[in-house]
């Protein structure tokens, strides 16, 4: 507008096609300078009739050198020659059709890209083309938002696929979507394998059901804490995934999908195997004494009754008696070399099962009464009638129920008393062991979890005994306690969940 009057050029005058002068040629004036487009209006010899102030203020021109101006000397040579549009708009006139919209990109000396979408329609009179109408829109800053929009897209795909860890997005529910590179990897499954399955059913079978149940309330728009669930590999493999999954939500906040982002934890549990593995056979080298006394005890009177079968004896009577120590001291001796295979025996895996809690303490406290002995300590316990049915795994509960005892010996060096005891009370079962000995200064008493801590000289203790304790109880979804006075003594107490009767039979130790 401005330009309009500094050149003092006057608007033209409508072509016949347009209303008629008076209020309504004023009407249609105000119409098109309103217009947020660019309006161009050519004759058939594509000379510029009318140009509306927004083309005049893009183009910066002044009206009085546009109107009657022929349409090649208004637009830039580089624009005419790359689009063809004066071809184009003949084509109008000569078939009196719209032209599709098509898009122009431009860049004048000293002016920012501009992009343009633009239009040709025809304009009729009595049937007959009189003028094209060329309709220009700048669209700059929605291509540079489009832009934008994508390069971020291609980040977010970026960072997904260069993930290490499995990301999964499913629809509320649960069907998968997409299925990034670490998916493929760890599974052997690729993204067109398992796009629009389940991703319950990728799990292992007796943990859909739970996966099942997180995606129905990830749909509610609940919240769900990190759990544990093992996926099925093409190979057949279970591979353990910590699961972190959260809702996605549409613009009005309903829930639209799922995503998953889960953690391989193979190599995690493959080195807590190796862990348990030496915490075990560091028990084993602190019972070798008082298993090695036990052995001795039957094997010596195993001896001395053969040595009188080889005299010349012939009381048939002391002979049996002599024969039946024997196999008495045998069996005795093999009972307990088979408890301490059966104990040294690597772990199968995190595999839980039904179990009766009372089975794996006792006989671990079995393995542990002939080290009490030597260390003149007294070893208690106390069980249940009952059966107290849980679901873990027997080694890793034998491990826990290991190290806490072996600890207690080791804090009553003179000799004590420890206690081992199984209850059930409510919805949880407890294993508790108390000893009488120096107990734990309130100083570490905050640090005893932590690994590698340990209060033992250099190279008599790891300090990943009792830290392994804690994760073991808490893939148990149980918790670990401890309460200790300085010089009276300590008590460890692991709380379990009970397993629901429809879920488990277990059976008495």
């Amino acid at each position: 507008m401005a330009i309009m009057k500094k050149t003092g050029a006057k608007v033209p005058r409508l072509p016949t096609s347009a209303p008629s002068e008076g209020w309504h040629a004023q009407l249609y004036q105000m119409l098109l300078e309103s217009i947020p487009s660019s309006v161009l209006l050519l004759d058939r010899s594509l000379r510029v009739v009318s140009a509306n102030r927004n083309f005049l203020e893009k183009a910066r021109r002044a009206a009085g050198e546009t109107v009657g101006t022929p349409f090649r000397q208004v637009f830039p040579r580089v624009i005419l020659e790359s689009t063809s549009l004066e071809n184009k708009i003949r084509r109008v006139f000569e078939r009196g059709e719209p032209l599709k919209g098509e898009q122009i990109t431009y860049r004048a000396p000293g002016v920012p890209t501009c992009v343009y979408y633009y239009t040709v329609v025809p304009v009729k009179a009595g049937g007959t083309v009189e003028n094209a109408m060329i309709l220009m829109d700048d669209i700059t800053e929605k291509v540079r938002l489009i832009e934008k929009t994508r390069a971020i897209e291609r980040h977010l795909a970026s960072v997904v696929e260069s993930a290490n860890d499995l990301v999964v997005s499913t629809d509320s529910d649960g069907r998968i979507i997409s299925w990034n590179v670490s998916a493929e990897r760890v599974t052997g499954y690729r993204a067109e394998d398992v796009r629009g399955r389940l991703l319950a059913d990728l799990c292992e079978p007796a943990q859909r059901g739970d996966m099942t149940a997180i995606i129905r309330r990830l749909a509610r728009g609940e919240a769900v804490r990190a759990q544990e669930r093992d996926l099925l590999a093409r190979s057949g493999k279970r591979v353990p995934i910590a699961w972190s999954c959260s809702p996605m939500r549409n613009e009005s906040g309903q829930v639209s999908g799922l995503v998953a982002v889960g953690r391989d934890l193979s190599e995690r549990r493959a080195f807590e195997e190796q862990l348990f593995q030496s915490e075990k056979l560091a028990a084993l080298g602190v019972m070798a004494g008082g298993i090695a006394h036990e052995l001795r005890n039957p094997l010596s009177v195993s001896f001395s009754a053969a040595q009188f079968l080889l005299t010349e004896q012939r009381d048939a009577a002391f002979k049996q008696e002599c024969a039946q120590k024997i196999l008495d001291g045998i069996q005795k001796a093999s009972t307990i070399i088979e408890t301490l295979l059966r104990f040294a025996r690597p772990s199968e895996g995190d595999r839980m099962g039904p179990i009766n809690l009372v089975a794996p303490v006792r006989e671990t406290a079995s393995l542990l009464g002939h080290q009490a002995k030597l260390q003149k300590i007294t070893l208690t316990e106390q069980y249940p009638a009952a059966s107290v049915p849980v679901l873990g795994n027997v080694n890793l509960l034998q491990q826990v129920v290991m190290n806490l005892v072996v600890n207690a010996y080791h804090a009553m060096p003179r000799g004590g008393e420890c206690t081992i005891s199984v209850h059930q009370r409510e919805a949880e079962a407890f294993v508790r062991v108390r000893d009488t000995g120096c107990g734990i200064t309130s100083g570490n008493l905050g640090k005893i979890f932590d690994p590698f801590f340990t209060t033992r000289p250099v190279g008599s203790g790891t300090g990943l005994g009792l830290s392994l304790c804690y994760t073991i109880v808490k893939q148990h979804k149980g918790s670990l306690e401890v309460e200790s006075v300085e010089g009276q003594g300590s008590t460890f107490t692991v709380r379990l969940p009970l397993a629901h009767k429809k879920d488990t039979q277990a059976t008495d130790g």
